[in-house]
């Protein structure tokens, strides 16, 4: 059954705006483009993850690092980054035997920040 707040953001009207809907529908991107940002968004969305990619928004942090900071065994962080390597979330770099791990780019960056400060505001 809709709620109160459901009823006051539907129209009160029916009827297509064909120029709001033809510029809308030029700017959704394709199929796979889509999947792939879902998915993304799906590896994001894990609250073991996000903690671990909040982490690597402020520096490079080893497995053992990670392991300490999420409370989890290393070899659970270490399968958390595998995921996160294969959507193109972070990537590592080698010093001896030591691997450390950082954040892929700015755009990872900022959607890591951004969703976290939308996660602040008031409702």
């Amino acid at each position: 059954m809709p709620t109160a707040l459901d009823r006051a953001a539907a129209c009160e009207e029916r009827g297509v705006h064909p120029e709001a809907l033809e510029k809308a529908r030029r700017a959704v991107p394709d199929e796979a483009r889509v999947a792939r940002a879902s998915s993304l968004l799906k590896a994001v969305s894990d609250p073991t993850r996000l903690r671990i990619l909040a982490a690597l928004a402020t520096t490079e942090l080893c497995v053992c690092d990670l392991a300490a900071l999420t409370g989890t065994s290393e070899s659970a962080v270490s399968h958390q980054l595998r995921l996160l390597r294969e959507e193109r979330l972070v990537a590592f770099r080698k010093e001896g035997r030591m691997a450390y791990y950082r954040l892929m780019d700015r755009h990872v960056t900022e959607l890591i920040r951004g969703a976290l400060e939308h996660a602040q505001e008031p409702a």
